[in-house]
């Protein structure tokens, strides 16, 4: 099996365990990976839970389609994140419904919207930046993430859902799924104002695992 078909079957993988357990719903959140001639991307208006490896969108270099059913239209947003850094080679995106919601809670930190928990959260996710609402597909959301992406694994586009980077679909997955799961906390223990992590034992994550915080 070839490089590519072991991507196509991996973007096809995690979408569908993504919209199993609820990540995403309907037709919403998209994921891609960068090939060494372009790039794989979920098509427009495509349900991650039922994905077709043969009819992932493949696009050049330059961005321009290639093959496959109409590339997702975040594809200038997923592009732009792999020109910050070229050590990646996945972006998902999904509409999480507890990051939504935190997006939309007054008084978050658009520095860092979710508080460090545990710390697989530091670990995983690390620090996740608020990018302000603009309408999906809004080629101004270029220039507010791509500042942000050498920095941290992922962000949330405030009204929209979170989009993570690494270095596998895989990977980027799991960053995307901790930072979720750190939400739920949020919510599920918001009455008990539980103490986070303190600056010593966040800089021991960062010096034992290379934590983005």
């Amino acid at each position: 099996m070839s490089d590519e078909s072991r991507l196509r079957d991996e973007i096809c993988r995690v979408g569908a365990s993504l919209y199993a357990r609820g990540y995403t719903v309907g037709a919403a959140g998209n994921i891609s990976a960068r090939l060494p001639d372009g790039f794989l991307i979920t098509p427009t208006d495509a349900c991650l839970g039922d994905l077709d490896p043969a009819r992932l969108a493949k696009l050049d270099a330059n961005g321009e389609q290639v093959s496959g059913d109409r590339a997702s239209k975040t594809i200038r947003l997923h592009r732009a994140i792999y020109g910050a850094d070229p050590a990646l080679r996945a972006v998902v995106h999904t509409h999480s419904t507890h990051l939504v919601a935190l997006s939309l809670t007054p008084g978050v930190d658009p520095a860092n919207i979710l508080p460090p928990l545990t710390p697989y959260h530091v670990m995983k996710a690390g620090r996740v930046p608020l990018i302000p609402y603009r309408r999906p597909g809004d080629p101004d959301v270029t220039s507010l993430v791509a500042p942000h992406v050498p920095h941290v694994r992922g962000v949330v586009l405030a009204r929209i859902g979170p989009t993570f980077w690494h270095e596998s679909v895989f990977a980027a997955s799991a960053a995307l799924e901790e930072a979720e799961e750190t939400a739920k906390l949020v919510f599920l223990t918001r009455s008990a104002r539980l103490p986070p992590l303190d600056d010593r034992q966040i800089q021991e994550l960062r010096d034992s695992f290379s934590a983005r915080w």
